[in-house]
């Protein structure tokens, strides 16, 4: 009898196993199909911390490391796994008042290359002894409100200047009213300082607009021989006043996308500055050639050249490579500044070839436009047919010669 009763028991035993086994199966199962597909909280939260613009870091009561992205280490907040000491003072101050301030972690040193200037962290507490840092980079902002005060103060000097020299020219000639010559001496001198001040105001307007104040007018397709014809029109009386001559290459037939009254002001502007810093009876000539899918505008001058130490700086706006010469001539440090602002907003860019000396190549570069022959319209337009030769890419037509200088195959 035991025996039988024992089977029954062992029996009885492996099918509430079996069950039991079954139903801890299923429950997990629904556990698994329950669960949300895709990342948890946790890792959205950790995603979030690595990927955000703001250093972030999290201390513990005793200032260590717990938390730390990698915009951290950008920013100066945490340098080889220890927090910015200012960073630790201040959170020990959040743990006791339990209360959020701000701290300045801008560098206290040049590393030697590109850094940020001007860094503000946040300190706030999440209890139970630790506190969070978040560091925000406001490097941009400083430069560009240390741009902008440069730019006032520059403008005021500028402005003051032919302000003041009208002003007292208008009371000699008030004082000299009963003398014809010095009338006409002094009002010379007025008529020379308005038109200076008249043409500074417009170019601080021309741009204004070409740094985004206004909107740029839409761009059509623009003959570079037009321009070029424009501009010398605008530049004759001025080349004819200091006795030189400006010579061109052939017609090219190139075309480029872009503003022509803002293509003909750059490239009258390039003109009046060979014209202004070369001497009487010196050359002064302009190229055009297609190069890369660029259409590349050449002015070459034999003037008095510029160091090499000043060639970036004179696209800067009132910055003058010889400021007695530009005085002389009315400049206003503007005319560089516009030129290349105008090639930017074309998708292109101005360079520069100078030896003091010897004389300088500003050259300016737009994309060109890619013209389609008729035939190869027709070809687009005209159905397939398998014994066709592949259709053509549209090809870019130039012709004319090329400027002898060192952006044109040549020297000065």
């Amino acid at each position: 009898m035991t025996t039988p009763v024992a089977l029954l028991t062992a029996i009885g035993a492996l099918v509430v196993g079996a069950v039991a086994g079954f139903l801890i199966a299923r429950a997990r199962a629904r556990r698994v199909a329950a669960r949300p597909v895709g990342p948890t909280v946790a890792e959205l939260l950790e995603r979030l911390i690595r990927s955000s613009n703001n250093g972030i870091v999290v201390l513990n009561r005793f200032g260590d490391l717990v938390l730390h992205n990698p915009r951290a280490y950008d920013l100066g907040l945490v340098r080889v796994n220890q927090a910015d000491p200012r960073a630790r003072k201040a959170a020990e101050q959040v743990v006791e008042t339990d209360e959020p301030m701000e701290v300045d972690l801008s560098p206290l040193e040049n590393r030697g290359r590109r850094q940020p200037e001007a860094v503000l962290g946040e300190v706030r507490p999440l209890g139970d002894g630790f506190t969070v840092v978040e560091a925000v980079d406001h490097s941009e902002a400083i430069r560009l409100e240390a741009v902008r005060r440069d730019f006032v103060a520059n403008v005021s000097h500028e402005l003051k200047t032919p302000v003041g020299a009208i002003a007292l020219l208008t009371e000699a000639v008030l004082d000299a009213a009963e003398d014809v010559e010095e009338v006409r001496r002094f009002g010379s001198k007025i008529l020379r300082e308005s038109t200076r001040l008249g043409q500074l105001v417009t170019e601080l307007i021309a741009l204004s607009r070409l740094q985004g104040a206004e909107r740029l007018p839409d761009l059509n397709v623009v003959e570079v021989d037009a321009v070029v014809r424009e501009a010398l029109g605008r530049t004759t009386l001025s080349a004819e006043s200091a006795a030189i001559t400006i010579t061109t290459d052939a017609p090219s037939s190139l075309l480029i996308e872009g503003d022509r009254t803002l293509l003909v002001t750059a490239l009258s502007n390039l003109l009046e500055n060979a014209v202004a810093y070369s001497s009487a009876g010196s050359p002064v000539s302009i190229s055009r050639r297609l190069a890369d899918g660029m259409v590349e505008i050449a002015v070459t001058d034999r003037g008095i050249g510029i160091a090499e130490d000043e060639q970036q700086r004179v696209f800067e706006r009132f910055y003058r490579a010889d400021k007695a010469r530009s005085r002389a001539t009315g400049g206003t440090g503007l005319g560089l500044a516009i030129v290349k602002h105008v090639a930017a907003n074309h998708g292109g860019s101005v360079g520069l070839w100078s030896r003091p000396g010897t004389g300088s190549t500003f050259t300016l570069r737009i994309p060109a436009h890619v013209r389609t022959e008729p035939a190869d319209l027709a070809r687009k337009a005209a159905p397939a047919r398998p014994d066709m030769t592949p259709e053509r890419t549209p090809r870019l037509v130039a012709t004319g010669q090329e400027l002898s200088s060192p952006d044109h195959g040549g020297n000065l």
